[in-house]
């Protein structure tokens, strides 16, 4: 059994009750075998009269009602079980945040949440049951037979093994083939999600072909893993069912002679015909829905792998690119001690001023990447300075913004803010303002997606953070202004129009004294570009600000450029003259 499957299911009182309702009514409806089978010999051999045959019904009605109950708690139990390893999954995910190893891509990751829990049902509505059954019933029925007739019984107990003999030698290979399938069913999932996700961009580029032959490679490549588990699965259910036949056979031909040659008695040749296959019966189920069940099995392993692996990132609170910690709240410190909030202080009493930025010696390596992101940076960023972070892409300039977000911890070295190391990243993220290249916006009102970092946020200050991001003029054009819902991830809004949203967001933060920024006029029209570097100028007036730029015009905002190549700090400079035309270029 799925031993972890098992902690969880027991872990959780509801899940605890309907799992315990669920195994007593499969074992009890295969106990109520030998007393069916018992009444049925005796009316036939004519050891019991014809009333018994009202008994015999009863028998069989009580064990449909607790085949009935099995399978009510036993959906109730699936369903428990999957809700719980679910929210288990997306807390997991929540704490890693946007930066996890490459082989959890975020296709991957939906894949395993939906399609592959939904796996589960086999194993734990079926196979849980099977196994509780399997362990009860044939010790049972064994028992029964002693009684009756000890030479069937010795053939029954020297052949019953064989059942769990061979469904292990199959089960092995089983596995291996059903995790191949997951395997290649998750990649399918994960690819077909992300390749939906970037249409647009590869249709600009020319490799949406392309792409769909990959796809189709995939999706072929998944058939052949599915046809070669269901060939394996046939197979393993000849072999159990053959071995079960011959062993039956082996039972019902020494009692049809002995039966013959009257060295038996009817009643106990029929009760031995009736509970011999009883005996195998469980365990064959038991190795059928054991085939049924791995692909669930599959699919647990990979999110107890999630739950249980390294974070390669502290927790994050804000999936939008904008600080959502909610509770931050003002702090003291003294020279080289943790920053931590101090009780009873309001957000923004005291962090809202300018921080100084230092990085000790930093290095920042990834779980899954030998090269580290970022190594051995030193750097000292002035209280109100304005800092512009240029390289190429993969140089390390994201890693460092996430470093500073607190999405990623350094491996060596240490950040140090006012002097001290942040301790507490919730409320340190109440402190800054971050506004993504890609924004995301959710399925929800435009004033409900601006004052998502600042959920007291009264509908003028949102207007008034909408004024100075310059995204109050198409906002108010909007059908229902700043009642409008927008679709996910802002469909209905242009590129320029949602980065202006996000700088709204980061408006509505007036105690953040840190402002980070991501490359915000990418992928903008001319038009777009002057009103976001507008509004950018107004927004990092008084606060540090550190961007991450590629533009001249978001260049232009810095007090100093620094240069970033392979991880390493190669420049750092006042802007001058041409330094536009050198970083452009």
């Amino acid at each position: 059994m799925h031993k972890d499957l098992v902690r969880l299911a027991l872990g959780e009182r509801a899940v605890r009750r309907h799992l315990a309702v669920c195994l007593a009514a499969a074992v009890l409806t295969g106990l109520l075998v030998l007393v069916q089978a018992e009444l049925l010999a005796g009316v036939l051999s004519g050891r019991f009269a014809a009333p018994a045959l009202v008994l015999l019904a009863l028998v069989v009605g009580v064990r449909a009602l607790l085949t009935l109950g099995q399978g009510i708690a036993a959906g109730r139990m699936t369903t428990g079980v999957k809700s719980a390893l679910r929210h288990r999954l997306l807390a997991r995910l929540r704490d890693l945040g946007p930066v996890r190893p490459a082989s959890q891509r975020s296709g991957e990751l939906v894949t395993l949440t939906g399609r592959g829990l939904d796996a589960l049902d086999p194993y734990l509505s079926g196979y849980l049951p099977a196994v509780a059954v399997a362990a009860v019933v044939p010790i049972a029925v064994l028992v029964r037979l002693f009684a009756a007739d000890l030479a069937s019984a010795v053939i029954v107990l020297v052949t019953l093994p064989l059942i769990p003999i061979f469904g292990a030698l199959v089960g092995m290979h089983t596995k291996a083939v059903t995790e191949r399938q997951w395997r290649a069913l998750s990649r399918l999932g994960g690819h077909f999600l992300d390749v939906v996700r970037g249409l647009p961009t590869l249709r600009a580029f020319g490799r949406a072909r392309y792409q769909a032959e990959v796809i189709r490679r995939v999706a072929d490549a998944h058939r052949a893993a599915t046809m070669r588990t269901l060939r394996v699965a046939f197979l393993s259910s000849l072999v159990l069912e053959l071995a079960a036949s011959l062993s039956l056979a082996l039972v019902a031909v020494p009692v049809g002679l002995r039966l013959l040659s009257g060295s038996l008695d009817l009643s106990t040749a029929l009760l031995v015909l009736l509970l011999a296959p009883e005996a195998y019966l469980p365990l064959r189920t038991m190795g059928g829905r054991f085939h049924a069940a791995m692909e669930g099995v599959a699919a647990a392993d990979e999110a107890f792998a999630v739950l249980d692996g390294e974070a390669g990132a502290t927790r994050v609170s804000d999936v939008s690119g904008v600080g959502l910690a909610r509770s931050g709240r003002a702090g003291t410190r003294t020279a080289g001690t943790p920053w931590k909030p101090e009780p009873g202080s309001a957000p923004g009493s005291g962090p809202g001023r300018a921080p100084e930025i230092r990085l000790e010696h930093v290095t920042v390596r990834y779980p899954d990447r030998e090269e580290a992101a970022l190594e051995d940076v030193s750097l000292v960023i002035a209280p109100g300075e304005r800092v512009a972070l240029v390289g190429e892409s993969g140089a390390g300039k994201s890693t460092l913004l996430h470093l500073l977000l607190g999405f990623v911890t350094p491996s060596e070295g240490r950040v140090l803010v006012d002097g001290a190391e942040i301790d507490d990243h919730d409320s340190w993220r109440a402190r800054l303002a971050f506004v993504p290249q890609r924004p995301h916006l959710f399925a929800t009102s435009v004033a409900d997606n601006i004052g998502l970092g600042a959920p007291g946020a009264t509908i003028g200050e949102i207007r008034a953070a909408a004024r100075a991001a310059q995204a109050d003029e198409f906002v108010t054009a909007l059908p229902e202004g700043y009642d409008t819902v927008l679709g996910e991830r802002g469909t209905n809004l242009s590129a320029g129009q949602r980065q202006r949203v996000a700088l709204a967001r980061a408006f509505c933060r007036p105690d953040a004294g840190l402002l980070l920024l991501d490359e915000p006029t990418a992928r903008l029209d001319g038009r777009s570009e002057g009103a976001v570097v507008s509004a950018t100028r107004d927004l990092a007036e008084g606060r540090t600000a550190v961007i991450v730029a590629h533009r001249p015009a978001m260049i232009d905002l810095a007090d100093r450029v620094i240069r970033i190549a392979d991880g390493r700090v190669v420049a750092g400079e006042r802007p001058r003259a041409g330094t536009r035309e050198e970083i452009s270029s």
